[in-house]
């Protein structure tokens, strides 16, 4: 299984167009390289490709990676489906971006899939194909298990009576080399058996958002407390339950990364003392582009 980090930050990326915080200045300047926001591709054979989210970046994500570049036909590409992880307007924009592909297959958590915004929009353009993501279902050659994480619902879909869950992670495997993925970039809690899961996969691409459960007060224009913060449904990396804890209580095999990274969240500065931190748990924090085999 080829997996390609399309994009490893949370809503805005880094840097956000309204925000002049040390970490956004820090790219404008040069000093940092840009953060897309979260997405991710992967593929079984490196010819049909599946993304994982649809990020607002996708148009230049998709350029930027060789792999999903089209052809050999003039209207030919390899991308084949998206499966998505909730209905989040981060994760689901870039679906508008993909009007033109006829056919086109999308899973989603039922509640996600009857409600995402993109749905009735690209019907007017293009026939896809939209499906429930299933506790087990495949694509492309890959086995995916569907995790339920949480109940949080988009703001657009606050008044909706479906049941959820309304965000998953995902967790891909390859029948053919053994390697497996787990996706989750919208952790609210580490849910019962998600050690035993990640420990026994290649690669854990985890949510990354936040190193402390109150970083955001004082950081942004509107003051955002701890309470206001964990209501947002992405666990902290620092504290005794918090992700850097677990991975350290969880060991196995799995490589860490750490995906879906705030603009104000520290371990951005690989020369802060929350980077070291990250390291030294055993994770990292890959850049945009980066390419596993597993």
């Amino acid at each position: 299984m080829r997996v390609v980090v399309l994009g490893t930050a949370a809503g805005g990326g880094v840097p956000q167009w309204n925000c002049a915080c040390r970490h956004c200045s820090a790219v404008r300047s040069g000093i940092a390289p840009p953060r897309r926001q979260d997405c991710v591709a992967i593929s079984a054979d490196g010819e049909g490709w599946y993304l994982l989210n649809a990020s607002p970046d996708l148009r230049e994500q998709l350029m930027s990676a060789t792999s999903l570049s089209p052809g050999p036909g003039p209207r030919q590409t390899p991308l084949r489906g998206v499966l998505l992880t909730d209905g989040e307007l981060d994760h689901t924009l870039g679906l508008f971006q993909l009007k033109e592909a006829d056919g086109l297959h999308v899973w989603a958590p039922e509640a996600v899939r009857e409600t995402v915004l993109a749905r009735e929009v690209v019907a007017s353009y293009r026939r896809w194909e939209w499906h429930r993501a299933r506790e087990s279902f495949e694509v492309g050659g890959l086995v995916v298990t569907t995790v339920a994480i949480s109940d949080k619902r988009p703001k657009y879909a606050a008044e909706s009576t479906l049941d959820g869950p309304w965000v998953v992670a995902y967790h891909v495997a390859d029948p053919a080399t053994g390697g497996t993925l787990v996706y989750a970039p919208c952790l609210a809690e580490w849910p019962s058996g998600f050690s035993k899961l990640c420990s026994e996969a290649s690669c854990v691409l985890l949510d990354g958002s936040f190193y402390a459960p109150d970083e955001m007060h004082g950081r942004t224009a509107g003051e955002v407390d701890s309470a206001a913060q964990t209501a947002m449904g992405h666990l902290p990396m620092a504290g005794v339950s918090g992700s850097l804890a677990m991975i350290r209580e969880t060991g196995g095999q799995a490589r860490w990364l750490f995906t879906h990274l705030n603009n104000t969240n520290p371990v951005l500065d690989p020369a802060s003392a929350e980077h070291a931190a990250v390291l030294d748990a055993g994770a990292e924090i890959p850049y945009d582009g980066a390419e596993l085999v597993l």
